[in-house]
């Protein structure tokens, strides 16, 4: 790490978790790179961490497009030359398709084929490929992490969440499998999730009282755990944000919000032959 400091890049930087979070690694000295497809908010977002002691560059780049992710590679070493976090939390919501889709669920017939392709391109395929884009570098390092925001669980089989649910939960899987291919390397895996509805763009105006749901900035202390020196060698693990108690220390902390990713601790693997 150059003069000690790490380099991350946050996918999704211009609003809500992801500005949280840029913004959360930045004040910490971390240096961030920002990215979004919306140009204007994220470049807001980049003049309010210019007093932050991280370097924060806003990066423009729409990750459905497949040659994105090797740009934000190139845009990242050239700020620093090294990786070290890579946080994957673009996301599109349902309400992009239907702004009253809690009180009316989209069901699973009206989904046109072009919506989950969408869905699946942005909330699910993006993350894989960010990772894979960023891992080689990591490897080379013998450390890195990545962490990636899915959703609660029982989003994932909620009625009328198809688009949503199902995406983030191919996210989570992919995240499962990630964590196994990379023991023993020093780069690590987790998931990340707020643990409720949380005030962001992607939830629509119908899902209630937006000052009684959890806000953005809850996921940053767990993050700024996870980066840590104190948790190298975490990994496959899910973590709650709304059940991370900031009294406690951090492993503590840690255990009491955290358990398996996805669903390995009722996974059963399947009878091979012989």
């Amino acid at each position: 790490m150059a003069n000690g400091k790490k380099t991350a890049i946050v996918t999704g930087a211009a609003s809500g978790i992801g500005r949280a979070m840029a913004l959360g690694l930045a004040r910490a000295n971390i240096d961030v790179l920002a990215v979004d497809r919306a140009e204007k908010a994220l470049s807001a977002v980049a003049q309010s961490a210019e007093s932050l002691p991280g370097r924060f560059v806003a990066h423009t780049a729409d990750l459905a497009e497949p040659d994105s992710f090797d740009t934000i590679v190139d845009a990242a070493l050239a700020l620093s030359g090294q990786i070290d976090i890579l946080v994957n939390n673009a996301g599109i919501g349902q309400s992009s398709v239907r702004p009253d889709v809690r009180s009316k669920p989209l069901r699973f017939w009206e989904v046109t084929p072009e919506q989950w392709t969408r869905f699946v391109t942005v909330n699910a395929t993006a993350p894989i490929m960010m990772s894979r884009a960023v891992v080689p570098h990591m490897l080379k390092a013998n450390r890195g992490r990545v962490i990636t925001v899915t959703t609660s669980l029982g989003t994932m089989v909620r009625e009328g969440y198809l688009l949503y649910g199902s995406s983030k939960a191919a996210a989570e899987s992919s995240m499962a499998v990630l964590a196994a291919d990379l023991k023993g390397t020093g780069v690590t895996a987790n998931v990340l999730v707020p643990g409720g509805v949380t005030n962001t763009a992607l939830v629509g105006d119908d899902a209630g009282d937006r000052s009684k749901m959890l806000q953005p900035e809850i996921m940053v202390p767990p993050l700024l755990w996870l980066v840590s020196d104190e948790a190298a060698g975490v990994s496959g693990r899910r973590f709650i944000a709304a059940d991370w108690n900031s009294n406690l220390p951090g492993t503590r902390a840690a255990e009491e919000a955290g358990a398996p990713v996805a669903w390995l601790s009722i996974a059963r693997m399947p009878i091979e032959p012989g």
